[in-house]
């Protein structure tokens, strides 16, 4: 079994994770995925392959770390007001992102890296992370609110279903439908 990286590790640990991260990006870029190769990586990233094999295990594990931290989302979620104009925001742009190709890759990629479902457990919470914070947000504001959960159930995991298995990307009036969906109407 290979190790897997740490959560935002501090000191050299950090700087060879950024340098193997954005080697990889760049790399992506300007050569495309098909041309990456672990030597290719750790030469742009100035280290030794033997340090991206230590760390990561093969090729694909660290596509797929790469591919957890770009779905990380980079700020909380737009405060519109309103937990329905929060969530609509949030769901359209959730659904754009995810549908995007490199949305679509990031995904791929991630799952394909822990076939023991770790990787998608991240992602998951990255998810319940930004519906919590709209949830907070409209509770201090007095406004009644759903479980976390159900958010989860009733608007990420359709907009995930449609981007991985109909034809087509949703759209922000699905988006919107969920939503309402999950609010039961409100």
């Amino acid at each position: 079994m290979s190790p897997k990286p740490m959560a935002r590790p501090g000191g050299r640990s950090a700087r060879v994770q950024e340098a193997v991260h954005s080697a990889v990006r760049e790399l992506v870029g300007e050569v495309g995925r098909d041309a990456l190769t672990v030597p290719v990586v750790a030469a742009r990233a100035g280290v030794t392959p033997s340090t991206v094999y230590r760390r990561w295990g093969d090729l694909q594990e660290l596509l797929s770390d790469v591919a957890v931290e770009r779905l990380r989302p980079e700020a909380d979620p737009a405060d519109l007001g309103s937990l329905r104009a929060d969530l609509d925001a949030w769901a359209e742009q959730f659904a754009d992102e995810m549908a995007s190709p490199s949305g679509r890759a990031y995904v791929r990629d991630a799952l394909l890296g822990a076939p023991d479902g770790s990787n998608a457990g991240r992602c998951s919470g990255y998810a319940a992370e930004q519906i919590d914070t709209m949830l907070t947000r409209a509770a201090h504001r007095g406004e009644p609110v759903p479980d976390t959960e159900l958010v989860i159930d009733r608007v990420v995991a359709p907009v995930m279903y449609r981007i991985l298995f109909r034809p087509g990307p949703p759209d922000a009036a699905y988006a919107r439908e969920l939503v309402a969906n999950a609010l039961g109407g409100r």
